[in-house]
């Protein structure tokens, strides 16, 4: 049978013509032939992947889609799922009815296919689904999430593990979703990709805000630190993350440090954290960054004393309590000399606001 390419056009300025081609593919992809079928789920993916007139004109294909997806026939199920992903991009409509028309399932069952395409096809799928908040509770109810820290874990494609773990951190935004993400333990592939990719990274980003609520578990925390360069690998985005890996990271340090300061307060200090701390007290873009850090330095004194905010002096003595723990001269020296830099730079933040507030209270003679 002749593929429904030749009858609908991505440039058809007509209504009426690309109404009626629609009618024509959906006529094949609800047909008894296999192969039309497919050559009409081909052609469905290739309309929607770029128009969004395509994506609502075509939207009814959906519950034939599902039904190909739960055929059993490998490359059926493939054609299909990739058309179901490009109806739901930038779709929510189209994403809502999908999980509506059943595809969870056999969605699900191509999350543990042998097939890697099949399953990388999956996973694609499942993060566009994730992207829309009326899906997620559904999803994760599904079987979903240890799968896709299974595929964190295990998948040899790039991509595959960037996939899942945005599904998993799009996800972890539904609160009553992190307990099952966090016992189903994602956090040694999260460290593992936080070793190799680059720290002010897209993925370093979405490991720290997927890793930092997980660490209001307990299981979170022992996992974290039992886990070879977990703590380390948290401690480095201080110093090379991007401003918003900075924030999760300090966060996160902050977390485990407040839930059990005598138990984690060792454990964070001897991988270093003084420098980035340092400097991220003084020179982090947000005032949440700031404010993070500095309650962490005084958690990390012998005996801290909570503050508002830190003036210089009151930080020089929470360093002087802590500097002489760090490991190594090298570590040692740099967190002196940033120190020092840090006061320079507090005491001409406080002469700026000084002459700024001398000229507001200043009279102005010509009034």
């Amino acid at each position: 049978m002749e593929s429904p390419r030749s009858e609908f056009t991505d440039s058809a300025s007509n209504g009426e013509e690309l109404e009626l081609a629609a009618d024509s593919i959906m006529d094949q992809v609800r047909s008894d032939d296999g192969e039309s079928r497919i050559k009409a789920a081909k052609e469905i993916r290739r309309l929607a992947k770029t128009s969004s007139v395509n994506r609502r004109l075509l939207s009814n294909a959906i519950e034939p889609l599902v039904e190909m997806v739960r055929s059993g026939r490998d490359e059926c199920a493939e054609a299909a799922i990739l058309a179901l992903l490009n109806l739901g991009v930038k779709d929510e409509r189209n994403k809502i009815n999908i999980v509506k028309a059943g595809a969870l399932d056999p969605i699900i069952n191509l999350l543990q296919s042998q097939n890697q395409n099949l399953q990388e096809n999956a996973t694609a799928t499942i993060l566009t689904l994730t992207a829309c908040s009326a899906n997620k509770p559904a999803i994760c109810s599904s079987g979903a999430i240890p799968l896709l820290v299974s595929i964190l874990s295990q998948a040899t494609n790039p991509q595959t593990k960037i996939d899942s773990l945005m599904a998993l951190y799009n996800l972890s935004t539904l609160p009553d979703s992190l307990p099952s993400i966090v016992s189903s333990n994602p956090i040694p592939s999260l460290v593992t990709l936080l070793k190799t990719v680059r720290k002010s990274s897209k993925t370093a980003e979405k490991c720290m805000a997927l890793l930092e609520p997980l660490l209001g578990f307990e299981s979170g925390r022992a996992a974290l630190t039992t886990e070879p360069g977990g703590v380390l690998s948290v401690v480095e985005l201080l110093e090379e993350g991007s401003p918003a890996v900075k924030e999760f990271a300090v966060c996160a340090l902050l977390t485990m440090c407040e839930s059990d300061r005598e138990r984690y307060r060792e454990v964070i200090l001897k991988e270093g954290v003084i420098p980035g701390l340092l400097e991220l007290s003084v020179k982090g873009t947000t005032h949440k960054s700031r404010s993070k850090a500095r309650v962490l330095l005084q958690l990390l004194r012998n005996s801290p004393r909570p503050r508002p905010e830190l003036e210089p002096a009151a930080l020089e003595n929470i360093v002087s309590d802590i500097v002489l723990r760090v490991d190594g001269g090298d570590r040692a020296g740099k967190a002196k000399k940033m120190l020092a830099e840090m006061v320079q730079v507090s005491m001409e933040q406080s002469l700026r606001h000084m002459q700024q507030r001398a000229l507001i209270c200043t009279p102005n003679p010509s009034k």
